[in-house]
């Protein structure tokens, strides 16, 4: 299958231009020229970023106290963990076995915006990319495996050796496309990134090939108590951020081919190059976005050895790292839900407006949120802390996607920003894994939803060991009923699935919820579990025939991928049914992805449906379906 063939004349040239400039750059890659300009010092740096009035910028930590950060999160005492990642190169210079990565732990005692105390939590990783917190230890990707890290005291020492709870993850093709981006999902699932150069065969330690799961580009999840793993949606280049909006909506950050895709569970969505494992699937979806960061006249790469000034109107580049929505309650109101990521040629900070279109969203551009003339800034993530203040981890180096220089690989540079507006409120001292569950409930009405986050995934491990309060259940349901807000209304009921106090009868009554996000989040639920009985699937039919939200058509059509194929009609063919989404940038393709399975099997059946569809691309799709043996 050429997917580059079915896509308009404009963008086949712009994917021939980028495959090959990408051909070339990554199979004969020219060393980078020497630097222009010594570093910095951290102090120095700082200052050199310019944000907008009200805002100001402080060295959180820099080096020697924190060398090539990669990845950060944040723990339930509001302390910052920072990976350091020293075994990134490039991979077509000698891998230095001698090198290891370390998790470092960071605090701020005082308030002031620089951490006063520093630990190292475990130094003994190679190709780490990425930590997340919780479950009584630290998860830890370091290709080719996932860790699990036991500290069920919390003392920061590791209490046994790493837990490899999967393999196969690829890390010979190390440089900039390695598995990455560990962090917790409103529904309780650990979500990573993978990227396209190499094809990982994940699964539990000692599991044959034949049962493993097949990943390349693509965002995968994994679930903490249950073990199991699966592929999220598949596509794009080389991803390296994502988040959730406040309605539990998941974004991904990429390069080169577009810079923000919308991420609906099943979805297959462009690549640089290669094919999907799936085969007719026959076109791919495109990017959320309406625009491009970079004048895609030019050749992708001509940004490296100098911007335009068109490129630079358009945003700096096509090269992204770290997203973040943000939703904390120290920066002023109209950057609340702006969508945030590191442009790393453009030296700057983007943002975009994620408005609803159609069954989805489309990301609009907005102004810059930042910039810098510090040639030595590549920053890698961003993410807002308990006081609301944004965290910035610069891993500091002349190079592109962490490789090596013509002068050297930099070990030693680093630094991380924080980007806060006038004085942030103090929190005081935090440790929210000790306080009740009452009080984490009221948590998930808290402004900033860092809080939110972290107790939900508290209630989650609590219900997990057995150790949650009996009223706790019956007080998540009555926020979910009497919340004020339509987030707060989803954080308990999110809450409410983790902890195991939704079954199939609660979950088959949000169907008919008056928010059209609950119903979503009801449907996924459902599917997710294999629950959907022939009394759900006719409930199902309805929506998809009557349903006026484009949204829940969408999260119908993400579902038919999780049903029984002989099942898949009394879905598919309501949806079929609405003119209004022929030009939707989601449904058509959604359906099809869950429909071809179906089309295959009953081929009649899939003939009848061609005159009946309101859709031309699927009527299309089905067409070509019907004439491949």
């Amino acid at each position: 299958m050429n997917t580059a063939s079915l896509l308009p004349a404009s963008l086949r040239a712009l994917t021939l231009a980028v495959t090959t400039a990408f051909a070339l750059v990554a199979d004969a890659a020219e060393p980078a020229k020497s630097p222009v300009a010594k570093a910095l010092s951290p102090v120095e740096a700082a200052k050199k970023l310019t944000v907008p009035e009200g805002f100001r910028v402080s060295l959180f930590a820099g080096e020697p106290d924190v060398a090539q950060p990669i990845g950060i999160t944040f723990d339930d005492r509001g302390r910052l963990w920072v990976v350091e990642c020293h075994t990134y190169d490039n991979n077509k210079v000698n891998f230095d076995m001698k090198q290891h990565d370390r998790i470092v732990i960071l605090e701020d005692t005082d308030g002031d915006g620089r951490f006063d105390k520093r630990k190292v939590f475990w130094d003994k990783a190679q190709k780490l990319t990425s930590v997340v917190v919780g479950f009584g230890g630290v998860w830890a990707l370091a290709a080719p495996n996932l860790f699990f890290i036991p500290d069920a005291d919390g003392d920061d020492v590791p209490d046994g050796p790493p837990q490899v709870v999967l393999d196969g993850w690829d890390g010979n093709k190390i440089r900039h496309n390695i598995v990455n981006g560990l962090k917790w999902g409103p529904d309780g699932w650990l979500y990573g990134r993978h990227g396209i150069q190499a094809t990982s065969i994940v699964g539990k330690p000692g599991t044959p090939d034949d049962q493993r799961t097949q990943i390349n580009c693509g965002v995968w999840r994994f679930h903490p108590t249950r073990r199991a793993f699966e592929v999220v949606a598949q596509g794009t280049t080389n991803p390296w951020g994502h988040d959730w909006d406040a309605h539990g909506q998941l974004f991904l950050i990429n390069t080169v081919i577009g810079h923000l895709w919308h991420i609906v569970p099943g979805a297959h969505y462009r690549r640089m190059y290669g094919e999907h494992f799936k085969t007719n699937t026959y076109q791919l979806m495109e990017q959320t976005a309406d625009h491009f960061h970079w004048d895609t006249g030019e050749q992708w790469g001509a940004v490296k050895k100098g911007m335009t000034a068109t490129t630079d109107q358009a945003g700096g580049g096509h090269a992204h790292s770290g997203l973040m929505i943000y939703n904390g309650d120290n920066w002023p109101e109209k950057y609340r839900g702006q969508l945030y990521t590191i442009n790393l040629h453009g030296l700057r900070i983007n943002s975009d407006r994620l408005e609803r279109r159609g069954s989805g969203y489309v990301a609009k551009h907005g102004t810059d949120f930042a910039k810098t003339t510090d040639v030595w800034f590549r920053a890698v993530e961003l993410d807002y802390g308990p006081d609301g203040g944004v965290y910035v981890a610069d891993w500091s180096d002349i190079g592109e996607c962490h490789e090596n220089d013509a002068d050297g690989v930099h070990r030693e540079t680093g630094r991380i920003y924080k980007i806060s507006y006038g004085t942030p409120k103090a929190t005081g001292a935090l440790d929210l894994a000790k306080i009740s569950d009452a009080e984490l409930v009221k948590l998930l009405t808290h402004r900033n939803e860092w809080f939110a986050r972290r107790a939900q995934r508290l209630l989650q491990e609590r219900a997990a060991a057995g150790k949650l309060a009996a009223v706790t259940r019956p007080a998540l349901q009555k926020l979910f009923e009497q919340a004020d807000t339509e987030p707060q209304k989803l954080r308990a009921l999110w809450s409410l699935r983790v902890t195991g106090a939704l079954d199939a009868a609660a979950l088959e009554k949000l169907l008919a919820h008056s928010s059209e996000h609950v119903r979503w989040w009801g449907i996924q639920f459902l599917s997710d579990d294999k629950a959907v009985t022939p009394a759900v699937l006719a409930k199902f039919s309805a929506l998809a025939r009557e349903g006026k939200s484009a949204l829940v058509r969408l999260a119908l059509a993400s579902a038919l991928q999780k049903l029984p194929v002989a099942d898949r009609w009394a879905v598919a063919e309501p949806l079929l049914a609405h003119a209004e989404d022929a030009t939707d940038s989601n449904l058509p393709l959604m359906i099809w992805y869950g429909l071809e399975p179906a089309v295959a099997a009953d081929k009649i059946r899939a003939a009848q449906l061609i005159a009946k569809s309101q859709l031309p691309k699927v009527r299309e799709l089905i067409t070509r379906r019907l004439a491949t043996p």
